[in-house]
């Protein structure tokens, strides 16, 4: 498996880390080629990102022998192994450790510019790098963050060699490794663009993660009688919600969904990500594609929302959550002004689709064939404005690089156009 470049490698990487979502990990990257991938990663989970600075202590004389490791909050990871075996005073051993420290300090002030380091304790941590040669950085930096705290430590790279990831099973809680080629020479080779990663970027990344915008609030949505739990964000003087309704076997914590969120977040629309199934509802899979009973959900949502914001709401479904998207939207009292679907099983709406009203955008992947068969036939039916957007060399999930970030887009200008432009109602 090669990667494009090192923004390709994070977000293919994210999609093996969907899992962690729920746990609401904080991201680390180690400086400096790990921080771009770290950064789509946190992007794609909603989490918070930062750097986690390490300084390996190198036996005097023998530098390249690490006895132990120093990190930030006063972690401090020594092997009493080494240090007896190289035979080393312990006076010389703290005069390294002292030079280590001041390099740590330098760079962590010089990365963060003046923001405070994201606390770990008791939080899970994905501690994340652009490849594993020798793995002596990337396992002082898991001992270190688990010195600070962290409860559940997972090391995220997208290549390595593996013999390494094997041996660094030890210090980890889990490894996601997208690549572990043999034979293994080098990380650069698995990358097209390699590019040296300067202190300039990794700042400006951190930056750009910490003005994500405002937090979500996690609410409680009363819907036919059964508590469903969302995240909603509504930024400053936003002008419409868009309520999500995930695919089949998917929920409030999907990368995609979060990622499309994030766009819309920053375009100034609100957003509600909730699970329309509890987890016990979820195990039945029937539930998963009864999309009466997610429609009903969705639209009591709705309700809830429209009691809760004088501004229109629109709604996002993905895969069979389309089709619920579009059930709900074709009740005359849906309020709900407008519809994307990504991926979507419209036809699942059956008969319902010609009473939608809503204006209602169709996005599929170039890929995806049947899905565009069926996305074409459902347009067919629809009485309302619509279109259909083909995203080229996509496939169902859009994993493909910018697939995503096309999709985000579209539905941004979408809703944009037909909800805060239009005002109240969203008609």
């Amino acid at each position: 498996m090669q990667f494009t470049d090192r923004t390709d490698a994070g977000r293919r990487l994210a999609e093996k880390l969907g899992h962690l979502g729920p746990h609401e990990p904080v991201v680390l990257g180690l400086p400096r080629g790990g921080v771009p991938v770290a950064f789509e990663v946190a992007r794609a989970l909603g989490a918070p990102l930062d750097v986690t600075v390490v300084r390996k202590l190198g036996v005097p004389y023998h530098p390249e022998l690490g006895f132990g490791a120093i990190g930030e909050g006063g972690a401090r990871v020594i092997s009493d192994e080494i240090v007896r075996h190289a035979g080393v005073r312990e006076q010389d051993l703290a005069a390294v450790e002292r030079a280590e420290e001041e390099e740590l300090t330098r760079r962590a002030h010089a990365y963060r510019k003046g923001r405070e380091r994201l606390p770990l304790r008791g939080r899970a941590v994905i501690v994340v790098d652009d490849g594993i040669a020798t793995g002596a950085t990337a396992r002082a930096a898991c001992q270190v963050v688990r010195a600070q705290g962290a409860a559940h430590v997972v090391l995220a790279v997208p290549v390595a060699s593996p013999d390494v990831v094997a041996r660094l099973r030890d210090d980890v809680d889990e490894v996601v490794c997208l690549s572990a080629p043999a034979p293994f020479s080098s990380v650069g080779e698995w990358y097209q663009d390699f590019s040296q990663t300067s202190d300039q970027e990794v700042v400006a990344l951190l930056a750009r993660a910490g003005d994500g915008g405002p937090a979500a609030e996690t609410v409680e949505v009363e819907a036919g009688g059964t508590g469903l739990t969302g995240d909603l964000v509504l930024p400053a003087a936003t002008g419409g919600v868009v309520v999500f309704a995930h695919g089949s076997g998917s929920g409030r914590h999907s990368p995609r969904n979060r990622a499309v969120a994030r766009t819309l977040n920053r375009a100034g629309l609100g957003t509600l990500l909730l699970d329309l199934l509890t987890p016990g509802e979820e195990a039945d899979r029937a539930n998963v594609f009864d999309i009466g009973l997610l429609a009903d959900r969705l639209a009591d949502a709705t309700r809830w929302l429209r009691h809760r914001v004088t501004v229109p709401v629109g709604s996002f479904g993905a895969s069979t959550g389309a089709a619920a998207a579009l059930r709900a939207a074709a009740a005359t009292d849906s309020g709900i002004g407008a519809v994307v679907s990504r991926g979507g099983r419209p036809d699942l709406a059956g008969a319902d689709l010609a009473a939608v009203r809503a204006p209602t955008l169709l996005i599929v992947g170039g890929d995806d064939t049947t899905v565009i068969d069926l996305n074409r036939r459902a347009r067919e039916t629809l009485h309302c404005e619509n279109r259909l957007e083909i995203v080229p060399g996509a496939t169902h999930l859009f994993e493909e690089p910018g697939a995503l970030e096309q999709v985000a887009e579209l539905a941004r200008d979408w809703f944009t156009a037909h909800l805060v432009r239009k005002g109240p109602g969203g008609r």
